[in-house]
């Protein structure tokens, strides 16, 4: 597994640019076979587009630049909400590491607990998550 603390510290330079800017202060990275292929911060505010949280962000930079997320593993200074968790299991990042719960719209949280469900089948299995501090 990565390095855990090197790609959270991205995530966090990534989530001062976001505050800088307006946003929440949220940062992500996609991280395979030990680099990273993708990065963003949230992008809700400036773009008036509530699908541009940072997670998704890092996901379509990852795609555009390496065409698959799958097996990859995607870091984020907070949980991933409901959206992003959907956008995660659809591209197969099979583990997601973040430092921060973000309440009732993360996707870990039950009963909308998309990122961690065994429940939808066609999705394959759950991602490992990893919680750090």
């Amino acid at each position: 597994m990565e390095d855990h603390k090197l790609y959270l510290n991205r995530c966090l330079e990534l989530a001062q640019q976001a505050a800088l800017a307006g946003e929440s202060a949220v940062g992500s990275v996609v991280v395979k076979d030990g680099k990273i292929i993708g990065e963003g911060f949230e992008q809700s505010r400036r773009l008036k587009d509530v699908t541009r949280h940072a997670e998704v962000v890092a996901i379509l930079d990852a795609l555009q630049n390496n065409g698959s997320c799958e097996g990859a593993t995607l870091y984020s200074n907070v949980e991933p909400c409901i959206l992003c968790s959907y956008v995660i299991r659809h591209q197969k990042i099979a583990h997601v590491v973040f430092s921060k719960y973000c309440g009732e719209l993360g996707g870990t949280i039950e009963p909308f607990n998309i990122l961690t469900t065994g429940k939808i089948k066609t999705w394959g299995d759950a991602p490992e998550i990893v919680i750090t501090n």
